[in-house]
């Protein structure tokens, strides 16, 4: 983790977004939920919670905040799936939002994490969910999740202000990947089907600061990437503006022309004035071999990271 973390900071970089959960059916290795016929267990021991203590003190060592986020739409490391199948016996996805049982196994979960932290200056805020939608892994959901779902019923709004009623010091972010709920728009990530609705969950009381994604390709927008990424940007700088909330591009990527398509967007990002960015992933070269690359990972002797260094210098000198 130190020399992760020194890596890291070397690049300029001043935070990291990091997991803040691991929920298992099995108790193998780091966890911090173990669940077993329904019943979730909280592991606060060397190999859980105590584990994350030293994620803390090690981004502390190395002059870093953290931006934690506390379950993921996906079925890495456990993720929200494990909650459904585990409450409801179902693989549908967006009971995670809706169903009473789950919503108390969840806000459980935040009680023990988010109040061990409370007074820890090293924590810069909390996110909701990793890329949080109506489907995940498994692609199934009950047909009836819509933004109305996520945002107006019971869940940004309710999970966001429960964290504020545990803890008042630390900025709270849903962790979306800034989709807008524009149906006629031909363009998918415009389009609202995945049940997010930036700008609404961006006027929420309780949530402090916005979030968005950026991966043109994946969403199938081929035809120029760079343009097409600039022009997202762009937009989400203006749901900044109007919201009056500081939002961040937190994951962003693409495979090839990286730097000529990184630098386009790190322009546009200075130029325009949103607030920030921080890249997916960071990478290392450690005695026990390369930190993992889903082929977004920056190392740093890798040509995009000269560039991540000037771009945090350009960031900092903008203020």
């Amino acid at each position: 983790m130190n020399a992760a973390f020194s890596d890291i900071a070397s690049s300029g970089a001043t935070v990291v977004r990091t997991w803040g959960f691991n929920d298992v059916t099995s108790p193998s290795g780091d966890y911090y939920q173990l669940w077993s016929n329904g019943q979730p267990t909280i592991n606060t021991g060397s190999t859980g919670l105590g584990n994350f203590d030293n994620v803390v003190a090690a981004a502390k060592a190395n002059g870093l905040r953290l931006i934690v986020t506390l379950t993921n739409n996906w079925s890495d490391y456990g993720g929200m799936d494990v909650y459904v199948s585990q409450l409801t016996g179902t693989t549908n996805h967006d009971y995670f939002y809706t169903n009473a049982n789950v919503i108390a196994a969840y806000k459980n979960y935040i009680t023990a994490f988010v109040g061990r932290y409370v007074d820890e200056p090293t924590i810069l805020g909390w996110e909701l969910a990793n890329e949080p939608r109506c489907t995940g892994s498994t692609g199934t959901s009950t047909g009836t999740c819509t933004t109305t779902t996520i945002t107006n019923w019971v869940w940004v709004s309710e999970i966001s202000a429960f964290i504020k009623s545990i803890d008042t010091n630390h900025l709270v972010g849903l962790g979306d990947e800034g989709f807008f709920n524009e149906p006629s728009n031909p363009s998918y990530p415009y389009q609202g089907s995945e049940g997010i609705d930036f700008n609404a969950n961006l006027a929420i009381s309780t949530i402090d600061f916005g979030t968005f994604h950026l991966y043109p390709i994946s969403w199938g927008e081929t035809s120029d990437p760079t343009g097409w990424g600039t022009q997202w940007i762009s937009d989400h700088q203006a749901s900044q503006a109007s919201a009056n909330k500081p939002t961040i591009v937190e994951e962003f990527g693409v495979t090839s022309d990286q730097v000529s398509t990184y630098t386009a967007w790190y322009n546009e990002i200075v130029s325009s004035g949103l607030t920030g960015d921080l890249i997916w992933q960071a990478g290392s070269h450690l005695s026990s071999g390369d930190t993992p690359n889903d082929g977004y990972a920056e190392y740093p002797d890798g040509q995009v990271f000269p560039l991540i260094q000037q771009h945090a210098a350009a960031l900092k000198a903008r203020g």
